[in-house]
């Protein structure tokens, strides 16, 4: 039987590298832009446009436009196929007055635009705030339940506390793995943080969760019915049976995001990159991290037992 409980601390490693390089580029993104990772309008507060011209657009000309109005910090992004001509940009809150400036500017100076496709709206940064803070207690009021439910379903496995506690701890690599990636991304291509990104993070916590339970699960079920094996052998064994339908399930959900990345709009990429991320992460962590902590914690309890004995 192929052990895969065997090597746990090379994944262990792996994590922590592909985290701790995650928390450089967080430092790095407070030291270039003040937070750990590039906020959006809906953090920050502004102003978006989202201006569709009727001829071909240059992003030099629509800068200088923005540069010429007093909007020199203006974050200008093509949206969709280049043919389309439509484009976002992002500024510091805008007036109603230097608004049709902006437009009349635009009209003269780059190209006409179609004032039936064109949108603009301003946010409140305290908007950014309440949906931080409150997927910030979803995400705390999800582990406690998290916990509560594995603990009570894990009853009559011995130390049931700990399942729910490595699915929390594996829950959180997940999150830090999928802020690392966008922290990165925000120096490559400029991905800033929006409601959306925090609806990608309660999906991950979830898929990771739900993954997790399921090797438990088998778990659970093998320890009375292999009473006479080790610990760490019994697991191994769980693992080995569920990975299978751990990888279809995650693969036809990550089938369907490379797609939707590859052929969907722009606007949608980072949240869709950022799931896939995510998932990915849990595939791993449920199988690699979530289960070897368990194994981790029994052999550390055995071995300080034994000590205690021999005391």
């Amino acid at each position: 039987m192929f052990n895969i409980v065997e090597k746990r601390r090379w994944y262990f490693i792996a994590s922590g590298i592909v985290i701790l390089a995650g928390i450089v580029v967080m430092i790095l993104s407070v030291v270039r832009f003040g937070t750990l990772v590039r906020l959006s309008i809906d953090f920050t507060g502004g102003s978006r446009f989202v201006l569709r011209f009727t001829e071909t657009a240059d992003e030099t000309a629509i800068r200088q436009v923005f540069d010429e109005q007093g909007f020199e910090e203006a974050i200008i992004q093509r949206l969709g196929a280049p043919e389309n001509n439509t484009w976002q940009i992002r500024t510091k809150e805008a007036a109603p007055n230097q608004v049709e400036e902006i437009l009349e500017a635009l009209e003269a100076q780059v190209a006409p635009l179609d004032r039936l496709q064109m949108t603009f709206e301003t946010v409140s940064p305290t908007i950014g705030g309440e949906v931080t803070r409150a997927a910030g207690a979803a995400v705390a009021v999800a582990a406690l339940i998290i916990l509560i439910f594995i603990w009570w379903s894990f009853r009559r496995v011995p130390h049931a506390f700990r399942y729910g506690a490595a699915a929390i701890i594996a829950m959180l690599h997940d999150i830090l793995v999928a802020v690392g990636f966008y922290a990165l991304m925000g120096f490559l291509r400029g991905w800033e943080i929006d409601a959306l990104f925090l609806t990608a993070i309660l999906t991950v916590s979830g898929f990771s969760v739900q993954d997790t339970i399921v090797v438990f699960d088998r778990i659970r079920e093998n320890l009375p019915r292999y009473r006479g094996e080790p610990f760490e052998r019994v697991v191994n064994r769980s693992i080995l049976e569920t990975i299978h339908r751990s990888l279809a399930t995650q693969l036809n959900a990550i089938f369907v995001m490379v797609a939707i990345i590859l052929f969907g709009g722009e606007s949608i990429r980072p949240f869709i990159t950022t799931m896939l991320v995510g998932m990915l992460s849990g595939t791993y962590s449920s199988i690699f991290i979530a289960v070897p902590l368990v194994v981790v914690w029994e052999k550390w309890s055995q071995r300080r037992a034994l000590a205690q004995a021999a005391a």
